[in-house]
């Protein structure tokens, strides 16, 4: 979800899969038994509050960020509207039909038609070894691309600043997650990852996305059922492996761009990411 293109095709990109498996709705599991995490969002408070601001930030525009490197069609906001609590324990970020008259500078044409939220933890929470859960509904339909992620506090400019995405439901694939990572040599189309399918649309229940991050080995998993691991050897060249830092999260909801495609007439709005916690288990700062 960084500054570049998107494609659909993820099941087998410089490696041979294990395959793509369905994976069950039971709860995922932590990092390892008994473990507490050092840190967690729960998203208890008043409906319409916005998340935390301690450890939370929230990037706006499109025009500055050429559609984000992806000619999205979603303007970020820091509205309420946008991304608030819903008084019930979970975050929600809402894509939405762009107010009426509303001028939105977008990189592709003279205002976006939409808006929505794109929330990241950077400067203020990171992991280095450990897991990542996120347990969320995601929403599914044709031209939208809510995303998982976790990009390096490196410094380094993408691609060398290093992406691990969690999950990705584009479009009109409804069923399909999609784990990928991104790196000096393997970025764009020929990011590495795997995808696994659910047994129902990510739209009608909650899911728990997860990344086991160790030391030369990421591993992807839905509901605590792991479904790709990438090592070093897999890269085109081993010495490309950026992951040994501390990397912040992302979330956020897209609409249209170079992977989805743009909306149709069968694409509700509001779509809404509904978030019941994120749990960061190991080592990191927070």
């Amino acid at each position: 979800m960084k500054l570049h293109v998107r494609t659909a095709i993820m099941c087998a990109i410089g490696v041979l899969l294990a395959g793509c498996v369905s994976a069950p709705a039971d709860a995922g599991r932590p990092a390892a038994e008994g473990d507490a995490p050092f840190w967690q969002a729960e998203f208890d408070g008043p409906a319409g509050t916005r998340p935390s601001a301690e450890d939370w930030n929230t990037e706006t525009g499109n025009l500055d960020e050429e559609g984000w490197g992806n000619n999205e069609l979603q303007y970020y906001t820091d509205d309420a509207a946008n991304s608030a609590l819903d008084g019930s324990g979970h975050l929600v970020i809402t894509a939405r039909r762009a107010p009426e008259g509303a001028e939105l500078p977008c990189y592709t044409q003279d205002s976006c038609p939409w808006t929505s939220a794109r929330l990241t933890t950077a400067g203020k929470v990171s992991l280095h070894h450990g897991r990542v859960e996120v347990r969320a509904k995601l929403p599914t339909g044709t031209g939208l691309l809510p995303a998982i992620w976790l990009l390096g506090d490196n410094g380094a400019q993408w691609p060398a600043q290093g992406e691990i995405d969690i999950s990705e439901v584009v479009g009109d694939e409804p069923r399909t997650v999609h784990g990928t990572a991104h790196g000096p040599t393997y970025y764009n189309e020929k990011g590495i990852g795997g995808s696994t399918t659910l047994p129902a649309d990510a739209s009608l229940t909650f899911h728990t996305y997860a990344v086991d991050k160790e030391p030369e080995r990421i591993t992807w998993s839905v509901d605590g059922e792991p479904y790709f691991t990438l090592t070093p050897d897999k890269l085109p060249a081993e010495h490309d492996w950026v992951f040994e830092q501390d990397m912040h999260l992302l979330l956020n909801v897209a609409v249209g761009g170079d992977w989805p495609g743009p909306p149709d007439n069968t694409t509700r709005f509001p779509a809404t990411m509904t978030v019941d916690y994120v749990r960061l288990y190991g080592t990191g700062r927070d």
